[in-house]
């Protein structure tokens, strides 16, 4: 890996103190981060160098998977660490920041490399990538970067424009786009799994699968991001980017060796084949819902209307579920399932693929139901066949048999952890690229269209379950349901009642 600056705007912020600083220092642990490396952490308050590192400190023993308790290690690690005052909108501090950037770069005698990680809102992003170009900061022999988080829009067309913005500064090659999901390990690991477990390889066969279930399901509420999440919603906030990506990952059949260019180009023909999504069909295709007061965990939960900085007339979706087709020679015929929503039953993010002929056929003699492979993505890793077997009286028995790694706790690296390595590296793979971000919100315009006209139904789901019962009759249309819906209302009801639950089904956990 090139030495490099990391020129961080939003050093101060919850975004830096939850995740980036702590990436950066398992990271730092696993020995990969190059040997000559500085980070200048940029914010409007008046800190010193010394004041900066001591928040770095308390954000890694707050929020670091694995414990900073190596004195050493942990000082180590902060003398990367440096601090600049600066105003976004004031050119003088760009060119002061250069200077700093520079010296740097001069005393530790490497090339300017430099990557520039903008932490702030995406209402700043053209006005900070404008005047690094003018101020000469991405006027480097070596490499510069860029990279943004979401939202990269609120539409196609104003995605469209950011883009154009921020294309004036930087190329495509040099944009790496974050959505954290394309960072779990999991999701990394989905097409190489494929293509090197013979069990996968043999059931990876569209004659098999009957339906794609993706669902990422949430148990908070909207937090203390009301302001943003009611002009938002789960269409926009989820379903756009996180969704729509763990389609392309899966779908997208990625051999082994893919370079970035092979992957983006294999992202794109999934969105591409994606069958378009008329207005009027809309509300035959779609569910929206909106929480309403319930409890999680035993817990009551105000409904949505009542959180917080929410009208009570809001109509914003804090649900989503949708059935998508993909037409290629594949996936045609096969129906992609896709939900996400806020204060739901459980927190959890997994892909459920069940199995048809010849494996159903069997399954349906035996009156038993179809066989499954999960992948768990989170909150831990794992693949799994679930197999319908015969019990010794002669009941339904599922048995779950581990395909691949399971891993949970500080085990699993965070998805920032990989992403900012792999930018670092210059690896854009796993980020977002313009050709997807566009594709997706041409997909999504009509959904925020019918949305606009009210043209679908806003159903009520109490806060606590799996979303609204429309969801459920999405499935139902076709001769399906969601899985391990059921399984986690029972084994919650046999909790509460202290029943004993060894002879039900195995769920995925």
């Amino acid at each position: 890996m090139d030495a490099n600056t990391f020129v961080l705007f939003g050093a101060t912020g919850d975004l830096a103190k939850r995740k980036i600083y702590p990436a950066l220092f398992n990271l730092f642990l696993d020995g990969k981060l190059p040997d000559v490396f500085s980070v200048i952490g940029l914010g409007r308050r008046e800190w010193s160098d010394e004041t900066f590192k001591a928040n770095i400190e308390r954000s890694l023993h707050s929020f670091s998977r694995r414990e900073a308790s190596n004195a050493e290690a942990v000082n180590q690690f902060l003398s990367f660490f440096r601090y600049h005052v600066l105003n976004v909108d004031r050119k003088e501090d760009y060119q002061s920041l250069l200077q700093r950037v520079e010296e740097g770069e001069r005393t530790a005698g490497i090339a300017p490399n430099r990557l520039f990680y903008l932490s702030v809102g995406p209402e700043l992003f053209e006005t900070i990538a404008s005047h690094i170009e003018e101020s000469g900061l991405g006027d480097t022999k070596g490499w510069k970067r860029l990279v943004i988080e979401k939202p990269f829009g609120r539409d196609l067309q104003s995605a469209r424009d950011f883009n154009a913005q921020l294309s004036k500064a930087f190329t495509e090659e040099e944009i790496f786009r974050i959505d954290h999901y394309l960072g779990k390990p999991m999701v990394q690991k989905l097409q190489l799994l494929q293509q090197t477990n013979p069990v996968l390889q043999a059931s990876w066969n569209n004659r098999y699968i009957a339906n794609v279930q993706i669902t990422a399901s949430e148990t908070v509420g909207v937090e203390e991001r009301a302001g943003y999440y009611d002009h938002s919603g789960a269409l926009r906030d989820m379903f756009q980017n996180h969704m729509l990506q763990l389609l392309m990952m899966l779908a997208g059949h990625l051999p082994k060796g893919d370079d970035s260019e092979q992957v983006r180009n294999k992202k794109k023909h999934v969105m591409q084949s994606l069958e378009p999504l008329l207005r009027q069909d809309v509300a035959t295709q779609v569910v929206r819902g909106q929480y309403r007061s319930g409890s999680i965990q035993g817990k009551p939960v105000v409904g949505y209307k009542d959180e917080a900085g929410i009208p009570q007339d809001s109509h914003n979706d804090t649900f989503i579920a949708a059935k998508l087709q993909i037409e290629d020679d594949f996936w045609r015929g096969i129906p992609f399932y896709i939900r996400t929503g806020k204060r739901m039953k459980e927190k959890a993010t997994r892909i459920v693929i069940e199995f048809r002929e010849p494996i159903k056929q069997i399954a349906a003699a035996n009156n038993s139901a179809p066989n499954l492979l999960v992948f768990e993505i989170s909150p831990n890793e794992g693949i799994y066949l679930r197999l319908n077997t015969e019990g010794e009286a002669q009941q339904q028995d599922l048995t779950k048999v581990l395909i691949g790694s399971h891993k949970s706790g500080s085990e699993v690296p965070e998805a920032y952890e990989n992403l900012i390595y792999d930018a670092l590296r210059g690896d854009s793979s796993f980020f977002a690229h313009w050709d997807e971000v566009e594709l997706s919100w041409k997909w999504v315009q009509p959904i925020l269209d019918a949305y606009a006209a009210n043209d679908v139904p806003l159903h009520a789901y109490p806060a606590g379950s799996f979303g609204p019962k429309a969801a459920q009759e999405l499935l139902a249309k076709d001769g399906f349901e969601w899985w391990f819906d059921q399984e986690s209302e029972a084994a919650s009801a046999k909790v509460q009642t202290g029943t004993p639950s060894v002879q039900e089904p195995m769920s995925i956990k």
